[in-house]
C-alpha cells in the first residue's frame, strides 16, 4: 500500500480518520464542500493533538508533522488525483453515499482501493455504483478514532481477497485491530448496540427508570464504560435512528423498530452532544452532567 490517502467528510469521523493516517506519516488530502467544516476539522485535529502532546503520548516533533502531513481540498476531484486509497466519511445517508462513490469511480485512478466508514449501509450496494466492486470495502472505525483501536472490515459480495487482506494489514498498520465481517445489515457491531441502545430508550419511554438510573444499571452492572443514553447522545440521535432504519428494513424483524421516543427526540433537533441536548443537557458543559427532564416519563 503506497502513502496517499484522501478521506471524504470532515466531521467527527472524517478528521479522526485523517488524523490516524496522518500520525503514522501517510499523506493525507481532507476533502469536504465546505471551508468551515475543513477549518473545523483541521482545529479539532490540532486541539486533540495538543492533548496527546500534553499526556506525553506523542512528541510535540510528531504533532507537527503529522499536521504537515494533511493538506484540505474542496474539489473532489483534485483531492483524488493521487489517492492509493480513499476513505469516505461523509453523512451516513445511502443516495449520498451512492453518489459519492459514483464520483470516486470516475475521478480516481484505476488503482485506487474505495473504502467507506459506513456504520451500517451495504458495501455490496455501495460497490454496485461502480466499476471496480472487487476493490470497494467498509473500514468502520470507531468514535473517537484516535483512541479506539477496533476497525470493522468489512466484505462486500464482490470484495476480492487481495483487497481485503492489504486493507487488513493497512489497519493494522495504524496500530488498530482489524477485525473481518461480513456484509449484513449493522455488520457485527452496530447490529448487537444499536438493539440495546434502543431498548434503553424503550425502558425510559415507559417509565421503567430515569436516564441516570437507567446509565447507572449498565455501567455499574454491566460494566460499561459509558451509559446507553449517554452513548446515545456521543454518537448523535440521528445517526442512531439512521442506522435502525437500516436494521428494520434489511431485516423487516420488528425488534429492530425505533422507539417512538428517539424518533420524536430528532424530529425536535434533540440530537445528542452535537447539538447540545438530547437525553442530557450539555448547554453549559461538554460532560454529561444534567438530565433533560421533558424527555423523562411517568
Amino acid at each position: 500500500m503506497k502513502k496517499n490517502v484522501t478521506v471524504i467528510g470532515a466531521g467527527t469521523m472524517g478528521n479522526g480518520i485523517a488524523h490516524v493516517f496522518a500520525q503514522n506519516n501517510f499523506r493525507v488530502v481532507l476533502v469536504d464542500v465546505s471551508e468551515q467544516a475543513l477549518k473545523k476539522g483541521m482545529d479539532t485535529i490540532a486541539m486533540n493533538l495538543d492533548r496527546m502532546v500534553k499526556k506525553e503520548s506523542i512528541s510535540a516533533e510528531q504533532s507537527t508533522s503529522t499536521l504537515q502531513n494533511i493538506s484540505t481540498q474542496t474539489s473532489l476531484q483534485e483531492g483524488v488525483a493521487k489517492a492509493d486509497l480513499v476513505v469516505e466519511a461523509a453523512t451516513e445517508n445511502l443516495q449520498l453515499k451512492l453518489q459519492i462513490f459514483k464520483d470516486l469511480d470516475v475521478h480516481c485512478p484505476s488503482n485506487t482501493i474505495l473504502a467507506t466508514n459506513t456504520s451500517s449501509i451495504s458495501i455490496t450496494h455501495i460497490a454496485s455504483v461502480t466499476k471496480r466492486p472487487e476493490m470497494v470495502i467498509g473500514m468502520h472505525f470507531m468514535n473517537p478514532v484516535p483512541i479506539m483501536k477496533l476497525v470493522e472490515i468489512i466484505r462486500g459480495y464482490s470484495t476480492s481477497d487481495q483487497i481485503t487482506e492489504q486493507i487488513m494489514a493497512l489497519s493494522a498498520a495504524l496500530g488498530k485491530t482489524p477485525t473481518e465481517v461480513n456484509d449484513y445489515p449493522g455488520f457485527v457491531a452496530n447490529r448487537i448496540l444499536m438493539p440495546m441502545i434502543n431498548e434503553a430508550i424503550e425502558t425510559l419511554y415507559h417509565g421503567v427508570a430515569g436516564v441516570i438510573e437507567i446509565d447507572t444499571v449498565m455501567k455499574l452492572g454491566m460494566a460499561h464504560p459509558m451509559g446507553p443514553l449517554q452513548l446515545a447522545d456521543f454518537i448523535g440521535l440521528d445517526v442512531c435512528l439512521s442506522i435502525l432504519n437500516v436494521l428494520y428494513d434489511g431485516f423487516k424483524n420488528p425488534k429492530y423498530a425505533p422507539c417512538p421516543l428517539l424518533v420524536n427526540m430528532v424530529r425536535a433537533g434533540k440530537l445528542g452532544i452535537k447539538s447540545g441536548e438530547g437525553f442530557y443537557d450539555y448547554s453549559e458543559s461538554r460532560k454529561a452532567e444534567k438530565v433533560s427532564l421533558q424527555f423523562k416519563n411517568a
